[in-house]
């Protein structure tokens, strides 16, 4: 039987997988290049098979009766194989686990930092750990505590909900949030703001009046006035003496 050749980027990455002369079985169920089931075979049957079709025999399921392999490039088997590894791990936000500490005299500003952080981990799909300590004589009063965290539940309702009731647990109130499914969590609120932010104002052009002689207030020239299109606006001329009245000599 031939050795078969272990590329080095699959040594130490990923579950490892018999091919060709290391699987051990005599027998194997064997599924053809195509995804066929081509029933059991011997080891030297599978392995014949593999090479007419170019390919490699993969012991994909050890642990069946027979094992299962494949016939397949193992090349594009591993490539296959790290694709579907990364798209799991984009889906494992939920299995992080972040933790928000909370405190029965917590101040009104600093309730409203650590539930917008909550909400920022569960719109991203990440479970979060909520911790109310008591300190010294804050014992006798766990009712404050608990109307806390009850108040904490209550606000991030629409982004996630307690895996189980706020349990007392030593000096401490601990609770488990998950978040809600991506179709019935409501949307950020960074979001919601981004949607519904005001449009800046146009500034308005300016009314310019013209002030004229006397003679320029008869009700015909002021209706006159009024329709009149606006003058143009001449350029700011930025000099100092521009405001200057001179009176010119003949």
């Amino acid at each position: 039987m031939s050795r078969p050749f272990f590329p080095r980027s699959a040594s130490n990455s990923g579950p490892q997988f018999r091919i060709n002369g290391k699987i051990r079985a005599r027998e194997v169920r064997v599924i053809g290049p195509e995804g066929n089931q081509l029933g059991i075979l011997s080891l030297n049957e599978a392995l014949g098979i593999a090479r007419r079709h170019n390919a490699d025999l993969v012991e994909i399921a050890p642990n069946a009766t027979p094992p299962v392999c494949r016939v397949v490039d193992y090349g594009k088997f591993r490539y296959e194989q790290s694709k579907k590894e990364k798209d799991a791990k984009k889906h494992q936000h939920a299995n992080k686990v972040k933790e928000i500490q909370l405190s029965p005299n917590i101040d009104p500003h600093d309730f409203g930092v650590k539930l917008m952080h909550a909400i920022d981990f569960l719109c991203e799909e990440m479970k979060v750990k909520v911790t109310l300590r008591f300190r010294g004589r804050e014992m006798a009063h766990q009712e404050f505590g608990f109307q806390v965290v009850n108040k904490f539940i209550k606000e991030v309702t629409p982004y996630g909900h307690p895996d189980a009731p706020p349990k007392l647990a030593g000096r401490s109130i601990n609770l488990m949030l998950s978040p809600l499914p991506r179709n019935k969590r409501a949307k950020h609120p960074k979001e919601v703001a981004g949607e519904h932010a005001p449009t800046p104002a146009i500034n308005e052009p300016l009314i310019h009046v013209e002030v004229g002689s006397k003679s320029n207030n008869s009700p015909a020239q002021r209706a006159a006035h009024q329709h009149a299109p606006a003058p143009a606006e001449k350029p700011a001329i930025n000099s100092p003496f521009a405001n200057l009245d001179i009176e010119v000599r003949r």
